[in-house]
């Protein structure tokens, strides 16, 4: 579902140039749970933005769903996430002011799906998630595990290809970030592709495949059985 062949990446820093990503090859399956590990400035979170079609690399391939996207404009790289990735991420990015259906439905406001299907989609998946006894409740209003929780709906809500899920227990207790590592592996055994960034041992091992990266290359990968 998902190829990186040869992916590099490079910043600049004044006259030197720094680089994120040094010739990394890749392959996810669909329905894979994916964790990428590292210390800051192995490239993890560099990749991760170039899978969430965030960036695009300076060179190599990589192709989403048989379609190459590296080379793509950025109103394409647009339409590219809104119809195939969710993000989820460590500070949730929610707005203030809208409740968690207004959240939920915020990825749609752009498809040709009607207003009444959306509030539809956002109830139903603020109930898989354990949250509908608080539809109508503002991020204020909420837990950090809640907050998260609505967070994840809101990736689910466009149906994505992937689930994008950078150090999403981040900002959560021990207690809490079991829960919601609970609720992606749940996600993840009905059928959906999730590709996480995570500096935690214990938050890696509920993926199927570990990959660590180091300077800017995977140092090694290892699977469960």
């Amino acid at each position: 579902m998902i190829t990186l062949k040869d992916i590099r990446k490079c910043f600049s820093n004044g006259e030197e140039q720094i680089v994120a990503l040094n010739d990394v090859s890749l392959t996810i399956q669909q329905n894979e749970f994916v964790a990428f590990m590292g210390s800051s400035g192995s490239g993890k979170s560099t990749l991760m933005n170039i899978l969430g079609c965030l960036d695009t690399p300076d060179g190599g391939h990589y192709t989403l769903n048989d379609e190459r996207v590296d080379s793509l404009s950025d109103e394409a790289l647009s339409r590219i996430r809104n119809r195939h990735i969710g993000f989820i991420f460590q500070t949730f990015h929610l707005l203030p002011k809208l409740d968690a259906i207004g959240n939920v439905k915020l990825p749609l406001r752009y498809s040709d799906i009607s207003d009444e299907e959306a509030h539809e989609r956002a109830v139903a998946l603020l109930t898989k998630v354990g949250l509908g006894h608080r539809l109508t409740h503002r991020p204020f209003e909420m837990s950090g595990g809640q907050r998260q929780r609505v967070a994840i709906a809101r990736a689910l809500v466009n149906h994505p290809t992937m689930v994008l899920a950078d150090e999403p227990t981040g900002n959560l207790d021990s207690k809490t970030s079991e829960d919601i590592m609970n609720l992606l592996t749940e996600l993840h055994q009905q059928g959906q592709t999730i590709v996480m960034v995570t500096h935690e041992e214990n938050i890696a091992e509920y993926a199927q495949r570990v990959v660590t990266m180091k300077d800017g290359s995977i140092l090694n990968e290892r699977s469960k059985p």
